[in-house]
């Protein structure tokens, strides 16, 4: 028989970007299948997957079963943005989404009219439950003369309200590119990404106070201890971590960047600062280097998520097989929601493919307004 225990979450709540207080949440914790019923459950997902006609998408923080699983049926295993760009474009009508609410989301706006669907409706995000969409738009209306950047890890109705949504690996590019044009920025949920961004560009960002409760546990002071005792190791570090940290870091940079740098670096030990779900693919990435987590312990430490996020935890292959035989827990997001919503990804999109390109295309307001206007993109 299964049981899930619920446990008490902890996060920071800021109001309209002001200084933070502490709210809390709460995360299920599903019981571990045994290595009997793991092979059983694959199987089975396996199979539902195929009769569904599904693709599974996974977020590297999630189950290494569920990762492996996403990659062996032809899925994938990416960051959130990836992750709906490749359901985007895969030919599955129907989208399994293992990770958080707001993953969801943004594959719904990216395939409206795709059937998305995750193992658990309530798997959420620290940065997303503190940005509430309401008194995040009394922010952003308090300050009209400011343009508009949020992280990704918000949902589909704080992304409507902005003019830019940008993720780890490209926000630099695109807060320096406003900063040149002179543009004073608004920037949400994330005050330690935002603080190294501002630091690496100067920009005048002004911030919502809203953290990560994975990564702002790591500390600073920790961290030097443990590179003392391995001296040799390499520090990687996301910059959603606090400063620091950062300081301390080897490289910066997001998930994808991370695997890229423990495979590429000239390094066999490497010191992680981010949530331990991604040390699988790291693992994958760079067979032979060993890979140590940051610390969350020792000086101050209330370790509320020791490294791996509550919410990802849900994931599981039993909700997996559970939501594949039902055909439940779909991802809903209004019309209205999701045009303005896609419009901020899709400047992004746009900005990157013009970086890359050295061309800025033109919107095309007339394929926004099909795609969400069922008729589909043109």
């Amino acid at each position: 028989m299964q049981t899930s225990v619920i446990k008490p979450v902890e996060f920071d709540a800021p109001s309209q970007g002001g200084a933070c207080s502490t709210a809390s949440a709460w995360a299920r914790v599903p019981d571990s299948p045994t290595q009997e019923e793991r092979a059983a459950l694959k199987n089975r997902a396996k199979a539902l997957l195929k009769q569904r006609g599904a693709v599974l998408v996974a977020h590297y923080y999630v189950d290494a079963d569920l990762q492996d699983l996403a990659e062996e049926t032809g899925g994938c295993v990416s960051d959130s943005l990836e992750m709906a760009r490749f359901g985007r474009d895969h030919a599955a009508q129907t989208l399994v989404v293992a990770g958080v609410r707001f993953m969801g989301e943004t594959s719904k706006i990216l395939s409206p009219h795709k059937t998305v669907l995750m193992p658990d409706l309530d798997a959420t995000c620290s940065l997303d439950l503190g940005c509430p969409a309401d008194d995040f738009a009394a922010f952003c209306d308090a300050h009209p003369d400011r343009t508009v950047v949020v992280y990704a890890n918000t949902s589909a109705a704080v992304k409507a309200r902005a003019d830019w949504m940008v993720t780890s690996s490209i926000g630099l590019d695109v807060v320096a590119h406003l900063h040149a044009q002179g543009k004073k920025i608004l920037w949400a949920p994330d005050r330690h990404l935002g603080g190294y961004i501002q630091r690496e560009t100067g920009a005048d960002l002004l911030m919502w106070q809203g953290s990560c409760l994975v990564h702002d546990e790591f500390k600073g002071v920790e961290l030097e201890l443990l590179k003392a005792a391995h001296p040799q190791a390499k520090v990687l570090v996301h910059p959603e971590s606090p400063a620091a940290v950062v300081a301390l870091a080897d490289m910066v940079g997001s998930t994808s960047q991370m695997i890229a740098a423990a495979r590429d670096m000239d390094a066999e030990e490497f010191i992680v600062a981010t949530d331990n779900g991604l040390l699988h693919k790291m693992r994958l990435a760079a067979p032979g280097k060993r890979f140590i987590e940051a610390p969350t312990a020792g000086n101050s430490a209330t370790c509320k998520s020791c490294a791996h996020c509550p919410w990802m935890a849900m994931n599981g292959l039993r909700n997996l097989v559970r939501v594949l035989e039902r055909g439940d827990n779909e991802i809903v997001v209004d019309a209205e929601t999701g045009l303005l919503a896609y419009r901020c990804i899709d400047r992004m999109l746009a900005f990157a493919a013009a970086k890359k390109a050295n061309v800025r295309p033109g919107p095309d307001l007339a394929r926004e307004q099909a795609l969400f206007a069922g008729v589909g993109p043109a």
